[in-house]
């Protein structure tokens, strides 16, 4: 199922996956909207049904019979976060391109200013958040802390201290260009890895991280076995690193063009001060 309305014009596109998020969906939508067209900014929001079971795509479809802007899409098996996450990228229109949680822990305001801040810059960057202030409890925030520590371990050259802090935000050339695969919860260090290896700089913004107010969280015991399996095979794996470097060599000049198109203001939109 896709249904978007024609003749939007985004100034970003974000990916926004939902696994079985009745209980968030439309709240994290309508905050991430008015903040955006509250700060001047035509936001585009690619929601992915990731083959819930509940009221979610109805949810998502009654926001978007009533937005400008929504593109709602449905994948049928849920195959993981990053598979979801891969359907949404192709649909995405703007020449920024996010990936941002359905569970609204970010505040939207957040996301705003994490936007403005990526936009001024020549464009080879990548913008995310990191979630220092956050509502965990001791054994998720322990976890957490080794997950990254053992990230930083395999390359201690990545400019983050909170790998799967998300929104992402990227020109989209760049992100269509990375080739990503990875159709669970390794999607999140695979664009982080392979924005080092295009040398683009890593924009990390402090954040507070709300607790869920509603909604299930869907990171499982299991998927920290499967973070230090998939991380140890990708690091010392040589296969993805010659066919990246090759497919990167190929379309590192469209990036650069179109890192250059929005330093030159082509697709950049004007930046409001505020307060």
């Amino acid at each position: 199922m896709n249904l978007k309305k024609p003749q939007f014009v985004a100034n970003l596109s974000f990916v926004v996956p939902c696994y079985n998020e009745e209980d968030i969906i439309g709240y994290t939508l309508q905050r991430l909207r008015s903040a955006f067209d509250k700060a001047g900014y035509a936001l585009e929001l690619v929601v992915v049904d990731n083959g819930s079971v509940d009221r979610t795509a109805e949810i998502i479809g009654e926001f978007a019979a009533q937005h400008d802007g929504v593109i709602c899409h449905r994948v049928e098996i849920n195959e993981g976060y990053g598979w979801g996450v891969l359907n949404g990228l192709p649909l995405c229109t703007a020449p920024w391109v996010g990936i941002i949680p359905a569970d609204g822990q970010v505040d939207a305001e957040d996301v705003v200013r994490l936007y403005e801040a990526v936009v001024t810059t020549d464009g080879n960057v990548l913008g995310k958040v990191r979630r220092r202030f956050r509502m965990d409890g001791l054994y998720r925030k322990l976890v957490s802390t080794s997950y990254n520590v053992f990230v930083r371990l395999l390359w201690p050259s990545l400019e983050s201290i909170d790998i799967n802090g998300s929104p992402k935000l990227l020109p989209r050339e760049a992100i269509m260009n990375m080739g990503l695969k990875s159709k669970g919860w390794l999607l999140d260090p695979e664009i982080m890895i392979k924005a080092h290896y295009m040398g683009m700089r890593v924009m990390e913004f402090n954040v507070f991280s709300r607790m869920r107010g509603n909604g299930v969280s869907h990171v499982k015991v299991m998927t920290c076995w499967e973070f230090l399996r998939n991380l140890l095979i990708f690091r010392f794996s040589r296969e993805w690193k010659w066919n990246f470097q090759e497919m990167a060599g190929l379309k590192l000049r469209t990036m650069n063009q179109g890192a250059s198109q929005i330093s030159a203001g082509e697709s950049k939109p004007v930046v409001r001060s505020r307060a």
